[in-house]
């Protein structure tokens, strides 16, 4: 492609692209030299799973692999010791530098079900972070100042209303700037909440007498409640692990509102697919279970098969439609001579929910039933003379055994 018809393919969805003219004249010197771009996005391992929101980001640098482009998957184990202060009222708690490590394993692992490894570098940030000298992180700090931090939203608003800003967090721009240095790229990525680090990594390129990288934000994909943006803190999440039916049965309980930035965002979908479904759904002539069903589908064909998309729509219509329960689940069995169990300490002990207070709010909302019939009595006792079926929300099954 020429530079131009590529700088069209690399705008799509992009709501940040700085300097666009400075991209085309990087573009068309690495036509003109053979010799590709490089193409940063840094990940701090903060937790060990990545979902389709962190997805929309690497979905932008599989397309610069294929227009034939270099990425550079920088895991930070080491900021992520500091933590990114982006969006944060509060000083973040330490991670060990084994935990981001750990982390930054499992990041790369699912990373790769979406990058092509033969256009891939892989680095970890303590590999020239820890190398520095007290005096180099000195040199460092000297070629940013305090007023140019302060401009970034979350720390004015902490700092008008007293809230402690630790001397390390001003730190932690600074570092992942340095990372531009550390690897020259020519164009980073992130999320619009990274547009403060990646601007710095440009002036801070600058400062080292190095060619400034351009940056590239993409949109922040909201999850599944349709409000918060994905996270798995907030168990909004589709995780690129996650199993077929449950990234099925998740992709069919977004809000009508998401579909269309869910086709654009979360499966990549062209401009005349979104417009498509768009104009269907304000149309009336396609209905928005329909438009979900197909979403549903390519979100698992993505990360699995096609075969497991047919698969898992098929269990969906089973379970939901027909009212029927899965085929396979995971199975519970009491201690033995337990005859009888309360139903809140059997949500927790199957791992339907992570605290007797969540198992309550679940019956309480009306989402516990077992072998079918509603669950309302907090105080309910399971008899286990025999094997039941319990089901907590809309996806979670699991068969209690019979106790000896």
């Amino acid at each position: 492609m020429t530079p131009k018809e590529q700088l069209q393919l690399i705008k799509h969805n992009v709501v940040d692209l700085l300097p666009e003219d400075e991209l085309l004249t990087k573009l068309e010197r690495s036509h003109a030299t053979g010799k590709p771009l490089r193409v940063k996005l840094g990940l701090d391992p903060s937790r060990p799973d990545i979902h389709i929101g962190h997805a929309v980001v690497l979905n932008k640098l599989r397309l610069f692999q294929d227009l034939g482009h270099t990425v550079v998957l920088i895991v930070g184990d080491f900021t992520a010791m500091i933590g990114d202060p982006t969006g944060k009222s509060k000083t973040r708690p330490a991670l060990t530098l084994e935990e981001t490590r750990e982390n930054g394993r499992t990041y790369v692992e699912q990373a790769q079900r979406i990058l092509d490894t033969n256009r891939l570098e892989i680095t970890h940030n303590s590999t020239w972070l820890n190398a520095l000298s007290f005096a180099e992180v000195v040199n460092l700090a000297g070629k940013y100042t305090v007023a140019q931090l302060l401009e970034r939203d979350d720390f004015t608003k902490r700092y008008r209303s007293g809230e402690p800003i630790s001397v390390h967090e001003f730190l932690y721009p600074l570092s992942q700037a340095y990372d531009s240095v550390a690897v020259k790229s020519d164009i980073e990525l992130g999320g619009t909440d990274q547009k403060f680090n990646l601007l710095v990594g440009r002036e801070i390129m600058r400062a080292y007498g190095h060619e400034p990288q351009c940056i590239l934000t993409m949109p922040i994909l909201e999850g599944t409640d349709g409000v918060e943006k994905m996270s798995k803190s907030l168990d909004n999440y589709i995780g690129l692990t996650d199993s077929p039916r449950d990234m099925f049965g998740k992709t069919m309980s977004i809000p009508d509102t998401l579909i269309v930035r869910w086709y654009e965002l979360a499966v990549n979908a062209s401009s005349a697919e979104a417009e498509a479904v768009r104009n269907g759904l304000a149309d009336g002539s396609l209905h928005p279970r329909n438009a979900k069903v197909n979403l549903a589908k390519q979100i698992v064909a993505r990360y699995h098969n096609q075969q497991a998309a047919d698969d898992a729509f098929a269990e969906f219509e089973r379970m939901f439609v027909k009212k029927d329960v899965p085929d396979t689940m995971p199975e519970f069995k009491a201690d033995a001579g337990t005859h009888e169990i309360g139903i809140v300490t059997l949500i927790v002990a199957t791992g339907s929910a992570a605290s007797n207070s969540e198992a309550r709010r679940l019956v309480g909302q009306g989402a516990v039933s077992v072998d079918g019939e509603k669950v309302a009595d907090l105080n309910a006792m399971i008899q286990l003379n025999a094997d039941h079926v319990l089901k907590v929300g809309k996806l979670k099954f699991t068969r209690i055994l019979k106790s000896e």
